[in-house]
């Protein structure tokens, strides 16, 4: 029996070692998982301690946007860096688009903002937008933008001016209208640019826009020029919530006409006679600490008006020869407070937001031949209807943007807004372009006034920005702006009207002094001046049930503007 039982065992024990071979390849295989799993571990615990190391070398151990930092710096690591220099060469053109990014700021700085901003070369910007995924996976959007020009933080208010305001000299020398935009949010720079350079808070005059044109004007009118015999003057002005005041004579308003010319007129506006860069700085220095000023709901310290300072050159016969209008806009995230409670800064809010909108149509149809000019649609650009008409006008737009992280929107905002106003994309510049002519589509419904239709067609353009809500909050703005300055006039002529009824009373109470005075005819004529108070009287309460009306709907307006967007 043994004999035959031993060719049995064998595929026993061939069964049996093919089972330990796959129990050691099982054993092997999880082994070698747990190993990888045990590497990968290793991997990124070494992973994050270099990180931490990194963040303790550049001091940055408790940034939350430590990591988008190390994004931005390796993006920026593969760029090209070839920024603008005195040597480049200026361009020539009708409208200049300029961007200009501010450094960090101290307050930036001590809270540890990231730069998200980034100008290799002389006409690129890239916006680096912080995004983050549903799995909490943080990216970057990296944004391109292309100008004219583009300044980097180290760009001084000289190479700024060299490519932007200086090229429109010759212009009003030649007899033609010049102007010079400062745009962009309250603490990109604006001041800085048109005003002078910082140290503390006390501002270098002499290196800003403003008084580096003026040199330029009055070194030219002293040599190139001279035979022209021309006289320099200069107005300051600015346009708060609609209204036009006198910055040189005590914040006077001024009211705003047209001729049947079309020829737009700010009737009252104290132009002074300067005669050098000093008596520039003392203008404008005396207006900037005039010009109105408040909090906001984006910065404490917002330009709630549009500053406007001219630059006139007048022949001896005082006829108009050429005009430099330097601009410095209020901030442009005032635009987003039509939806505050408060009336005033809705009020402020819907006209900065109507007039930078208008603004960048004008500034267009300015390079769209004949193209429509919806210049009525804002007091801003009714006021300098004469700089977007005719051949030899030329405008140029510095958009000033604030680099930090906690700007990032508002900075977006800048940009965007910047680059619709001339379109330096695959499409092209509109330069140059014939104009499809939308208000040749455009049917509004009802006869409108020529500010109404303006209005329309400047929302018809901007349908993408402008709901159809926000469309009807500007309409009634601009209708109760137009019955208040009705309102305020009627007022004005009701006192002194005033004045002669009481010059009227004073003589016929005077009349019963006398011992045999006419009865019947002192009765009849305080009848008729009691009338004539009466009728005047009631006209009056008339308008002005009209106008609280219409404060009214304003108020029901405003509230379905922010309904629409909760």
């Amino acid at each position: 029996m043994l004999p035959s039982s031993a060719p049995a065992a064998g595929p026993v024990q061939a069964v049996s070692k093919a089972n330990a071979a796959a129990a050691a390849r099982r054993k092997s295989n999880v082994v070698t998982e747990i190993e990888r799993l045990q590497k990968n571990r290793e991997e990124r615990r070494a992973r994050q301690a270099e990180l931490l190391q990194q963040k303790v070398d550049t001091g940055d151990v408790n940034n939350p946007n430590w990591a988008f930092m190390q994004m931005i710096r390796e993006f920026r690591s593969n760029l090209e860096y070839n920024p603008l220099t005195l040597s480049d060469p200026i361009e020539d053109h009708q409208i200049s688009v300029c961007v200009r990014k501010r450094p960090l700021n101290k307050r930036e700085l001590s809270k540890k903002d990231v730069d998200v901003i980034t100008a290799p070369n002389k006409d690129h910007v890239i916006l680096h937008e912080p995004k983050t995924k549903v799995d909490l996976t943080k990216y970057l959007e990296n944004q391109n933008f292309r100008f004219d020009y583009s300044f980097d933080d180290h760009s001084t208010n000289e190479i700024v001016y060299r490519y932007t305001a200086k090229p429109l000299i010759n212009t009003i020398f030649d007899g033609g209208m010049a102007t010079c935009f400062a745009y962009g949010q309250t603490g990109s720079g604006k001041t800085h640019t048109m005003g002078g350079d910082f140290s503390g808070k006390t501002q270098d005059c002499a290196k800003g826009v403003y008084a580096l044109a003026a040199k330029d004007v009055f070194k030219l009118l002293s040599a190139k020029y001279k035979k022209m015999d021309l006289h320099v003057g200069a107005s300051f002005f600015e346009i708060y919530s609609g209204k036009v005041f006198d910055l040189l004579n005590n914040k006077t308003k001024l009211r705003v006409l047209e001729d049947g010319k079309q020829t737009v007129q700010v009737v009252g506006l104290q132009e002074v006679n300067v005669h050098n860069v000093d008596d520039v700085l003392k203008l404008i220095a005396h207006g900037n600490n005039v010009r109105t000023s408040g909090q906001t709901s984006a910065n404490q310290h917002s330009s709630r008006s549009h500053a406007v300072f001219q630059i006139i050159l007048r022949k001896k016969n005082k006829k108009l020869h050429g005009k430099f209008s330097l601009i410095d806009l209020a901030g442009n995230e005032r635009g987003a407070d039509t939806s505050s409670s408060n009336r005033q800064t809705r009020m402020e809010g819907a006209e900065i937001n109507k007039s930078l909108l208008a603004l960048k149509e004008c500034i267009r149809a300015l390079g769209r031949k004949g193209a429509h000019l919806p210049f009525r649609a804002s007091k801003l650009t009714q006021v300098l209807r004469d700089s977007f008409i005719g051949d030899n006008t030329r405008t140029c737009m510095i958009a000033m943007i604030s680099p930090g992280l906690s700007s990032c929107e508002h900075t977006l905002n800048t940009l965007r807004y910047a680059n619709r106003v001339k379109e330096l994309g695959p499409g092209g510049s509109v330069e140059g372009k014939v104009a499809i002519r939308e208000e040749d589509n455009f049917s509004p419904t009802g006869a409108l006034s020529p500010q109404s239709s303006d209005l329309a067609l400047l929302c018809t353009q901007n349908e993408e920005e402008v709901s159809a809500e926000l469309y009807t909050f500007h309409e009634a703005v601009s209708h109760l702006q137009e019955i208040e300055e009705e309102v305020v006039d009627e007022h004005r002529n009701l006192i002194a009207a005033s004045r002669h009824w009481l010059e009227d009373d004073e003589q016929l109470i005077s009349l019963t002094d006398e011992v045999d005075y006419d009865v019947e005819a002192y009765a009849q004529q305080l009848q008729d001046l009691c009338k004539g108070k009466m009728v005047a009287l009631q006209k009056f309460e008339a308008r002005l049930a009209s106008f609280r009306t219409q404060l009214t709907e304003e108020e029901a307006m405003s509230k379905n503007i922010k309904r629409s967007y909760k």
